[in-house]
């Protein structure tokens, strides 16, 4: 397999040449990272035949999953990405929570307060200041508050890993109840997506997966005994994938605007992406954790984009010739219809 080939399948089954529809996408994906949606929403649109934007939370929500960090994913999917909730109103056990310091709620108290936001969850979606008032007004305290509704997450953010609340896949902080689900036991569901992963992310080293899962070689050498795999050597590197009956037969696009934490990235070893040049990794994965948005120019990434009302910045990591500069054009205008200007910054 040439480095060309495994690009292609790459873009292939991340849907960037063959697109799906959003359910698929994010199933497929194992989600998508959304600590702000507009990145999870680009993120689907240049996957997608045709992304309804008035029924985009349709089937979907955004909760804390993978990595800790909070992603856009297929409601039939929380048990798989909840295994290990147990969907109970207790707090007597110790948690990274409530085992800090500055924790304030008794179990008791996290409890009767729980129950004051399901409640009213129960009625209709309600905003964090919707929720933050009702507690309030049902004799929640400043510290307790504080403990709660932590910038981190907090007492809510416990509800939600519990598998009773959920983010509406809103930009606003809207919270719903989640509709009652079984877990799959853990082992059975990491396995499940960790086939996904090989399916639709591979070919992917051990070390790729253990990026993006946060997880041990053991556990990926685990999984990888336990899957159909097939293996391919390229450069001294062992990658994996599994057959998806997808046709790799492609050819390699000549411009793509990548979304900020995009899978294409978020999905491999950062220092060792086939699309990003070790050169420009901290133009594209910054010290504050932040995945910019990047401009993908037949396979390799070249510069990062920022879009403001109707104008297109592009900041270039090198010289793109006349004609290149051109395709990208072309490209924003095709994919922002109310484009007024591209503008380039070397």
């Amino acid at each position: 397999m040439t480095l060309e080939e495994l690009k292609i399948r790459r873009l292939t089954n991340q849907h960037l040449l063959q697109p799906a529809d959003k359910i698929t996408v994010a199933q497929t994906l194992c989600g998508l990272q959304a600590q702000f949606l507009s990145n999870a929403v680009h993120a689907l649109k240049i996957r997608c035949e045709n992304l309804e934007m008035d029924a985009l939370q349709d089937g979907l929500v955004k909760n804390w999953t993978l990595r800790g960090t909070i992603h856009v994913f297929a409601e039939k999917d929380l048990p798989l990405f909840l295994h290990g909730a147990d969907r109970e109103n207790r707090w007597d056990r110790p948690s990274w929570w409530n085992q800090r310091a500055d924790w304030s709620l008794s179990p008791e108290r996290q409890g009767y307060f729980s129950s004051v936001m399901l409640r009213a969850l129960g009625e209709k979606p309600r905003s964090r200041e919707e929720l933050k008032a009702l507690c309030r007004e049902n004799g929640m305290t400043e510290p307790e508050e504080n403990s709660m509704f932590h910038p981190w997450g907090g007492g809510i953010r416990e509800l939600c890993e519990k598998g009773l609340a959920h983010y509406a896949v809103r930009e606003e902080k809207i919270f719903c109840l989640t509709p009652p689900f079984t877990p799959v036991p853990e082992e059975e569901a990491r396995l499940i997506l960790a086939r996904r992963y090989f399916e639709h992310y591979g070919p992917a080293t051990i070390h790729d997966a253990m990026y993006f899962f946060h997880a041990p070689a053991k556990a990926v050498k685990s999984w990888l005994q336990r899957l159909p795999v097939q293996e391919a050597v390229l450069d001294g590197r062992a990658y994996y994938w599994v057959e998806n009956g997808r046709d790799f037969s492609g050819h390699m696009p000549k411009c793509l605007f990548l979304a900020g934490f995009d899978p294409l990235l978020l999905g491999y070893e950062k220092k060792e992406s086939l699309f990003l040049q070790p050169a420009h990794l901290r133009r594209v994965f910054n010290l504050a954790g932040i995945v910019m948005p990047t401009v993908l120019l037949r396979g390799q990434i070249v510069g990062k984009w920022k879009k403001k009302n109707r104008k297109l910045e592009v900041t270039l990591f090198a010289s793109v010739s006349l004609a290149d500069r051109k395709g990208i054009e072309a490209k924003a205008a095709a994919l922002w219809k109310d484009l007024e200007s591209v503008s380039f910054v070397e």
